[in-house]
């Protein structure tokens, strides 16, 4: 007996939830681009479009509802945004990255931050918020980068949005602090 390949027709269930929830990560990029200014790294359609593409080029991936999906894409979400802006840096310093002193208002609830520096900063800050509390780090990356709101955050980790406020309002703190 022979098998035969899946139909070319086929599309993946990362691909199927993409186009199901396209107009939504549409809305998700363009508030997280929104603040950026004239220092825009990337504009909606690019966001989502390299945001599909990773997502694409994973191994298959199973969803089981549309909450993982969305955690799953603001991973990727920063991930494009932070590469974008390396890339940026690298070709406007010749690789090097500047380092600035921020204050504390670099990390504003509402938008991400307006220069390309902070973005890497904010990154980088995330790296280390999950050394120490891995759910503190996914509950920012889903606020922050991926536009969710404390009740869908609450729903995808499995705690209450007491607890995701309580964890976002402490990982602000620690942002602020890292940033000076």
């Amino acid at each position: 007996m022979i098998e035969e390949d899946p139909p070319d027709d086929a599309a993946s269930p990362a691909s199927e939830m993409f186009a199901q929830t396209y107009r939504e990560l549409r809305q998700i990029a363009h508030a997280r681009l929104r603040g950026s200014g004239r220092n825009t790294v990337l504009d909606t359609t690019a966001l989502v479009h390299e945001s599909f593409l990773r997502l694409s080029q994973s191994s298959p991936l199973q969803f089981p509802d549309r909450a993982r999906f969305f955690v799953y894409a603001s991973r990727v979400m920063r991930s494009v945004i932070v590469d974008m802006v390396r890339q940026r840096q690298a070709e406007r310093h010749g690789g090097g990255v500047e380092h600035v002193t921020l204050t504390g208002d670099a990390v504003e609830a509402a938008a991400l931050p307006r220069d390309e520096h902070d973005i890497v900063r904010v990154h980088e800050a995330l790296l280390e918020l999950a050394k120490l509390d891995e759910r503190m780090a996914k509950v920012v990356e889903m606020r922050y980068f991926g536009g969710m709101t404390d009740q869908e955050v609450a729903e995808a980790l499995h705690i209450t949005d007491r607890t995701v406020r309580r964890d976002w309002t402490q990982a602000r703190l620690f942002l602020a602090e890292a940033l000076k």
